[in-house]
């Protein structure tokens, strides 16, 4: 019973998320004279910038996985 909550309350934040996110937008374009070519560029820009944080995370576990098989102290 407990888990079938912690899905609703889970879902439920994702849902908000996203309505409030797509609320900010609507906003930003409609009441402040945003360019949408404007919202499709910071949208990529983010984008790009999730990836990089991405790649750099992916990198910084590879290396630390890399080095802890390198220097462990049993050789098996």
């Amino acid at each position: 019973m407990n888990k079938a909550k912690a899905a609703r309350r889970y879902y439920r934040s994702i849902i908000i998320s996203v309505v409030a996110l797509a609320a900010l937008v609507w906003v930003a374009v409609d009441q402040f004279d945003i360019a949408r070519e404007e919202i499709l560029e910071l949208f990529v820009a983010s984008l790009l910038a999730l990836l990089l944080v991405v790649a750099g995370a992916g990198a910084a576990a590879f290396l630390w996985i890399f080095l802890r098989k390198i220097f462990r102290r049993d050789n098996n």
